[in-house]
């Protein structure tokens, strides 16, 4: 049976919001044959988090094409279409109930399926991994978190061979060099860290106390995303909104910028942040990176990722002008090849790709949560995306032959209606109701 690489690689992913996109997409093209061209289809899955055209258009990744779709409607597009690699770019729960539909489809020949996380692993690692487990690349960004991974997997009796050590895809431009004249700080924002009113009102306060405690200082705000739009994690107090009720305004050395993260590291002396992965593309560039202490090192920011770091700092220290030095060992523990080598952090996954697409017959899909091992816990799972407990669709009705194709665009504008007045309601309605309540 002739390789399934002979031609161009045709790969699918699948993501949930607009930072896994940008990861699911780039790491496509990163681990793809190096001597194949890719034909890369996007998928969209349908969800609070869907990314917006700008949102989509600032993470600068491309597709050939691109679409918004369910998890059933993807499974059947993988059933009706051939493509030889499919990452999944999503949440974990989201991970394993495709996981479990592909290996439901039953195709003569399937994908190769490879995922991993969009940044640092922070919080949920056994219950994260065991949700992607069955993958057939499981993608670590260091080489610290290919040796969680192993432990968990290793440590529950599972496969850990789709382990693979990489990095993130997002890393690279130009290493630092400070300018004549030029002299930038940047505080990159996290949608859930911290998450009160009262905790990111401070962070306002003290970066526009900065910005007018050093006036010839340009201080820049990162945002993720604009009033209304939802990235990873819901943003029950954006920045703008506090910015716009901050006594006294904002000086005028400030300024909300949006934008590619790469595009403002361009032009940053400073970065600063809680726990955010900009942070590993900072230091990537040896640029100055501070992580905040100032809410102490506490496993829900994240930030106690970076012990060790030489990064940590309050702002008590960089407003009297303290600037971190990293430690090179944990960068490198952690990732973060500054040291030019960059280039190869995907041979080893790309490799592992090649082996597995020029196999004539992969194995089955066989994650480590079964109807056998989480009896408890998969079926809810499963059908929060619409599947029965052996992968296969739910169905809501009786089956039908759908209809004529009139009554089938009634019935899909009826659908694309609702999906919208509920995503309103969630992206807008719902944070208003949430801080009267707290009035």
């Amino acid at each position: 049976m002739p390789s399934r690489i002979s031609q161009a690689v045709r790969v699918a992913v699948l993501a949930d919001s607009d930072t896994r996109w940008k990861w699911g997409a780039l790491t496509a093209r990163r681990i793809a044959p190096e001597d194949r061209s890719v034909e890369l289809s996007g998928f969209l899955l349908r969800g609070r988090a869907t990314p917006t055209a700008r949102q989509l258009a600032e993470v600068g990744a491309d597709a050939d094409a691109l679409r918004e779709v369910t998890g059933t409607a993807f499974l059947r597009a993988l059933r009706e279409e051939s493509y030889d690699v499919v990452v999944l770019a999503l949440v974990g729960g989201a991970a394993q109930a495709m996981l479990h539909g592909m290996a439901a489809l039953g195709a003569e020949r399937r994908p190769v399926v490879v995922t991993g996380y969009v940044g640092v692993v922070y919080e949920k690692l056994s219950d994260g991994l065991l949700l992607r487990h069955g993958a057939d690349v499981v993608l670590a960004n260091s080489r610290h978190d290919a040796r969680r991974f192993r432990d968990v997997y290793e440590g529950v009796g599972a496969d850990a061979s789709s382990v693979t050590e990489a990095a993130l895809p997002f890393l690279g431009g130009a290493r630092y060099a400070p300018e004549e004249g030029r002299d930038t700080v940047v505080f990159a924002v996290q949608p859930s860290v911290p998450t009160s009113r009262a905790d990111r009102t401070y962070l306002l306060r003290r970066l526009v106390g900065h910005a007018r405690l050093h006036p010839r200082r340009e201080v820049l705000l990162k945002l993720r995303s604009k009033v209304g739009e939802h990235t990873t994690h819901v943003e029950e107090f954006p920045y703008q909104r506090l910015a716009e009720k901050l006594p006294g305004g904002l000086p005028p050395n400030f300024r909300l910028v949006y934008g590619n993260m790469g595009e403002v590291l361009d032009r940053t002396d400073l970065l600063v942040t809680v726990s955010s992965t900009a942070a590993l593309e900072s230091l990537h560039r040896r640029i100055p990176t501070a992580i905040l202490t100032d809410f102490g090192v506490r496993e829900p920011l994240g930030n106690h990722h970076f012990i060790g770091s030489g990064c940590l700092a309050s702002w008590d220290q960089l407003d009297s002008g303290y600037r971190p030095r990293p430690d090179a060992v944990w960068a490198d523990r952690q990732g973060v090849v500054a040291d030019g080598s960059y280039a190869s952090a995907f041979d080893t996954a790309r490799a592992r790709v090649t082996t597995l697409l020029d196999q004539p017959e992969l194995p089955a899909i066989s994650p480590y949560y079964t109807a056998t091992t989480a009896p408890g816990y998969l079926p809810g799972l499963l059908a929060r995306h619409h599947l029965a407990i052996d992968g296969t669709p739910l169905s809501s009705r009786p089956p039908s032959d759908g209809g004529s194709a009139v009554r089938r665009a009634v019935r899909e504008a009826v659908r694309g209606a609702a999906r919208g007045a509920y995503r309103h309601g969630v992206q807008r309605v719902a944070p208003v109701i949430r801080r009267m309540g707290e009035l």
